[in-house]
């Protein structure tokens, strides 16, 4: 079958399925040839989103996750939800040229972030912010989204990219007229979802976060050995000493003797659960263009304060910071180590004594034990795993 088969095949599907009054499905004309196949890879019995064999490191002890989980009774994850949630993810049709989808600026290769410092929307203009990974993204208790944490909930902030007019560029109508406009997929794909071929903006928006809340990052190196010992800080059989070096200093005071990471990057899932944006002293005086959280609370303690990420697959995520400042995890570790700003609203947990800037006094070889620790959170199968990957076979055929 030729190429230019298949694309007559395709338009005449989508001509004969689309309709500009109706959001239900239209069956499509039996041919012989199913042509949900032909652009979408999906398996007959759809993967396993919910039921996931999670360590027990993750569900009891002093680094436990379950309790920081943001998902809600009101849009728990399904398996037929998350796979919707792939689907619109990668659909480029949800950019006003087709060019762009969710998918483009947050890819597996880079743990779910970007591998420039700031993403190019539809039509090549830089965004603001470098974009944040997508892992663990559940484990933020409190559930508000973006640097500035402008999205109350991730339902809100899935579709606030698409409305953006830099990186997609389509008000709430166009969404669902170009969802509409795949019904002869989309439609069946809804109803095994929630019960209802109808396309919504709220259904559009709960299947994608049921898709981002699914990845999650637990077959690391690290997890490997934090399952062979009892506490988080008890040295890890299956590490160098440089990498249970590295993971002192990130786990222990500064009283102790450590540097303390641990007080910001919490949890197992190495993300601050619930303390909101901080200033980690990147800038000493913010920039007028990006007051980060202060843009969303309007209060002075927000000035030039940041949501803080997950150190998980942070190997993969670079640049780093909110502005893409650092190359490196090497740069980063300096930063923390001597370059800390003394920005007005700097952290608490980043100063000295003295109540200038800290000083870690790191040697080059703590700087290194650091780093390979931070390696040690790669976790390879969440950049092989077919469930998130693109499932479109060619949206340029």
């Amino acid at each position: 079958m030729t190429k230019k088969y298949l694309l007559l095949l395709v338009l005449s599907v989508l001509l004969s399925s689309c309709s500009d009054d109706s959001m239900d499905y239209k069956p499509v004309p039996d041919n012989g040839i199913d042509p949900v196949k032909l652009i979408l890879n999906l398996p007959d019995t759809p993967y396993n989103y919910t039921n996931l064999d999670w360590p027990s490191h993750f569900l009891t002890g002093e680094g436990a996750v379950m309790h920081t989980d943001n998902n809600t009774s009101a849009n728990l994850i399904t398996d037929a939800g998350a796979t919707l949630g792939r689907v619109l993810f990668y659909d480029r049709n949800l950019s006003l040229n087709r060019s762009t989808a969710c998918g483009s600026c947050h890819r597996p290769e880079k743990s779910y972030a970007d591998s420039s410092p700031f993403s190019h929307g539809l039509y090549g203009t830089p965004t603001r912010r470098n974009s944040m990974t997508l892992i663990n993204t559940r484990f933020y208790k409190r559930g508000s989204f973006f640097y500035d944490e402008r999205a109350s909930t991730l339902e809100q902030q899935t579709i606030m990219p698409i409305l953006d007019h830099t990186e997609m560029d389509l008000t709430e109508a166009q969404i669902i007229t170009r969802v509409q406009e795949n019904s002869f997929f989309y439609g069946t794909l809804f109803s095994k979802a929630f019960g209802s071929s109808t396309i919504t903006i709220k259904h559009i928006e709960q299947a994608l976060a049921q898709f981002i809340r699914s990845m999650v990052s637990y077959k690391s190196k690290y997890d490997t050995g934090r399952a062979q010992v009892a506490s988080m800080k008890d040295p890890f059989p299956n590490f160098t000493e440089q990498e249970n070096r590295g993971k002192d200093l990130f786990m222990i005071p500064f009283s102790q003797g450590g540097v303390n990471c641990y007080a910001c990057h919490t949890t197992e899932a190495f993300v601050s659960p619930d303390s909101g944006p901080v200033n980690n002293g990147v800038y000493a005086v913010s920039p007028a263009t990006d007051l980060g959280a202060y843009e969303t609370y309007g209060t002075e303690n927000f000035r030039g304060a940041y949501k803080i990420p997950t150190l998980r697959n942070i190997a993969l995520t670079g640049p780093y910071m909110h502005n893409a400042k650092f190359t490196n995890l090497e740069q980063v570790v300096e930063h923390y180590n001597t370059g800390v700003q003394n920005h007005s609203n700097l952290s608490p947990l980043l100063k000295g004594n003295n109540g200038l800037p800290r000083k870690l006094n790191l040697s080059p070889d703590d700087v290194t034990a650091l780093v390979r620790f931070l390696h040690t959170l790669t976790d390879v199968t969440i950049q092989s795993d077919p469930r998130w990957f693109d499932p479109f076979i060619n949206q340029h055929l």
